[in-house]
């Protein structure tokens, strides 16, 4: 505990509000909320929406049909825009829903101490009823699909529930974050077509991949603070050999997507999108530094870039199905 307070005393605040536009329009007196929900830090909605988009898109072209019309082969943007409204809301429920699981883990770690919960900002009860708010609009935009759909989002609960305490008890944390992080590729076949296909099974199989990657080097930050308090993760378990995991996670993943695409008889640009997310995610694993903290968290970060990249490539296909018969 001693080493814990030496470390608290020295170290940076690195969760306290920042200068992000956020904090600058809320009033101060809502600041604890917007930092429980982590809205001055995008990018887990942003990659909680890939699966999602990815899976609308890729359920949009697949098995293509001559003559079909262009909007056909698209994403409908009405679910893009439920989707991204849906993971916005349900990553600010997750966060605090993990925050008030980890209050006590949260205070003896350097970068996420100065949290509302262990900081005393909000008390528990506040953070509850500021959860279910959250989780209500998550709600409302889950009842805008079909029943099965609903169903399957609902199923995911399960999941989210026992997540925050997965770190107490295995060494694959990050495992059991894939299966919540990737529910979307399920979600958006559903949507689509009321079922879930093979297509939608590689899809999410190979997002689950891609979480524990990512995540892996998102948890390099935490690993000395996580030693001293116990918590578990694939970055402690991974350690000197992060890159030859990350290496076949990567290619797990882009293989199992490269599958999905077969599966649903895809036009090829499909796979030009995951080409272009192969050197992406190459470049990620060459240059990383696990013991460089803010580099860990820029690497992370830039796997937007890797949804950005599939997404298009999910877009084009339905693009080519649609000009293809012109020539």
């Amino acid at each position: 505990m001693d080493d814990i307070q030496s470390r608290q005393a020295r170290g940076r605040v690195f969760d306290a509000p920042t200068g992000h536009w956020v904090y600058r329009v809320l009033p101060r007196t809502l600041w604890p909320y917007a930092q429980l929900a982590r809205w001055d830090r995008p990018i887990g909605w942003q990659l909680l929406r890939w699966p999602c988009w990815w899976s609308a898109a890729l359920a949009a072209t697949a098995f293509p049909q001559r003559g079909e019309p262009l909007l056909s082969l698209l994403p409908d943007p009405w679910h893009l825009v439920l989707f991204l409204i849906g993971a916005m809301a349900m990553r600010g429920a997750g966060c605090t829903y993990n925050d008030l699981a980890d209050e006590d883990i949260d205070a003896q770690v350097e970068r996420t101490r100065s949290r509302p919960l262990p900081a005393g900002q909000v008390s528990r009860r506040q953070a509850w009823v500021f959860l279910l708010l959250q989780a209500l609009v998550g709600l409302v935009v889950l009842l805008q699909f079909n029943g099965f759909a609903i169903l399957v989002g609902l199923a995911s609960l399960v999941v989210v529930a026992v997540y925050p305490f997965m770190k107490r008890i295995t060494d694959w944390p990050q495992f059991v974050l894939g299966l919540a992080f990737s529910w979307g590729a399920l979600m958006g076949w559903a949507a689509v077509f009321g079922r879930i296909d093979t297509p939608a099974l590689l899809l999410y199989a190979g997002s689950i991949l891609w979480v524990i990657g990512y995540d892996t080097i998102y948890a390099h930050q935490d690993k000395e603070d996580d030693a001293i308090v116990g918590v578990r993760s694939t970055a402690r378990l991974f350690g000197d050999n992060t890159k030859t995991w990350l290496s076949v996670l990567y290619g797990g993943a882009l293989g199992l997507m490269a599958a999905a695409c077969a599966a649903a008889d895809a036009p090829l640009p499909a796979l030009a999108g995951l080409c272009a997310a192969a050197v992406h995610m190459t470049r990620q694993i060459r240059v990383l530094d696990i013991d460089d903290g803010p580099q860990c968290l820029r690497l992370f970060k830039s796997n937007n870039m890797v949804g950005w990249l599939i997404f298009a490539g999910f877009v084009g296909a339905g693009l080519w199905a649609w000009l293809s018969p012109l020539f």
